[in-house]
């Protein structure tokens, strides 16, 4: 079969095409701003934030349940001039925004930043309130993704997200399954004041950084077994758990800090609160951290102690555990928590067996 070919005039108009497609790319990337544009999604550790984690939204949540989506969308409309209320993950966000600007301070042509979008399952009429309520506050969120009532989740991957953030147990689950970090986000109970210049996260260990290979030992077989089987293995990396990722990425920006001499002053700090205890099965985290090139910059070893206190003390702008009574806890005493729905831990609460529905035929 002889192979077709373009004609000179015809190769010189597709030649043109590009010529033109090119400079209109570059000539809207080169294009001047007072706001700061958002980076390229390949370069960014992108968070994605759902509306009812970014602001107060439970009155407006109820009503929908109530009186349904119309009377819903009616009310959103009418009060879209009123601020929405800060929610859980709002000072999460306004510290990643710190953290934006003392990086465009460094690295003035650098897409290398957070870029928060919104992922919500609002309808676009809502839009407009978010979006006032997102100016009021001087908040940086360009980025929206506005689904009218179907689940946000297919999209994440599209985003190139992070890490998502929802009020939703069974997105955040979901979002799991597909590989994505996330966390259920609630509000404390008490307000904190929690650090205008360093953005804080706290991670638990097993089944949050690492796999629940560890954990599983625990539950089936006590603690003299897992203290045996930690101290054999203390040399084998532990397995990646669901928020190693973003571990991994907050490391990176850091290291941006590090090469301009800026370690003592480096606006992210990343804290490990496990309850583990240090010298009977401490030495395999630490060891399994190093494997994998990161640093944690504070390790508490609990050995079985409340965390509320120690955060408290930390006051981080979230902290990520598997275990719910570790989330209510900490929230009793003022701090933001996102609960991790990952592993073995999910069938237990306070070390007992939830009972599991019996399965019917």
């Amino acid at each position: 079969m002889s192979e077709i070919k373009l004609s000179d005039s015809a190769a010189t108009e597709d030649n043109n095409e590009d010529q033109d497609g090119a400079a209109t790319k570059a000539a809207f990337e080169n294009l001047k701003t007072k706001i700061p544009r958002p980076p390229k999604p390949q370069y960014a550790v992108t968070i994605a934030v759902s509306s009812r984690t970014l602001f107060n939204m439970v009155a407006e949540r109820k009503l929908y349940e109530d009186e349904g989506v119309e009377k819903y969308v009616s009310f959103q409309v009418e009060h879209e001039n009123e601020p929405l209320k800060p929610g859980a993950a709002f000072p999460f966000v306004k510290a990643l925004m710190n953290v934006n600007s003392r990086l465009r301070e460094l690295y003035p042509d650098s897409e290398e930043l957070f870029d928060i979008v919104l992922m919500t399952n609002n309808h676009a009429q809502v839009g407009v309130r978010l979006i006032n309520s997102i100016n009021y506050y001087g908040l940086t969120i360009e980025r929206f993704c506005m689904t009218g009532g179907k689940s946000p989740i297919g999209y994440l991957k599209a985003y190139m997200t992070n890490l998502y953030l929802s009020k939703d147990s069974e997105k955040v689950t979901e979002a799991i399954e597909e590989g994505i970090a996330a966390a259920t986000m609630f509000m404390p109970e008490t307000e904190s004041d929690l650090s205008d210049t360093q953005l804080r996260v706290a991670f638990d260990g097993d089944a949050v950084l690492f796999s629940d290979e560890s954990e599983i030992i625990v539950k089936q077989h006590g603690l003299d077994t897992f203290f045996e089987h930690e101290k054999k293995y203390e040399n084998k990396p532990l397995a990646q758990g669901p928020l190693k990722c973003f571990l991994e990425a907050l490391g990176k920006l850091q290291r941006k800090f590090y090469t301009k001499n800026e370690r003592m002053t480096c606006p992210i700090r990343t804290f490990l609160v496990t309850a583990r205890s240090a010298a009977s099965s401490g030495a395999r985290v630490l060891k399994t951290l190093r494997s994998w090139g990161l640093e944690i910059d504070e390790a508490l070893f609990l050995a079985g102690a409340p965390k509320g206190p120690l955060l408290q003390k930390i006051k981080p702008h979230i902290f990520f555990d598997d275990q719910m009574f570790h989330i209510e806890g900490a929230k009793e005493l003022g701090t933001i928590s996102a609960h991790v729905p990952y592993g073995i831990g999910q069938k237990y609460h306070r070390g007992k067996l939830i009972e599991q529905p019996e399965k019917t035929d």
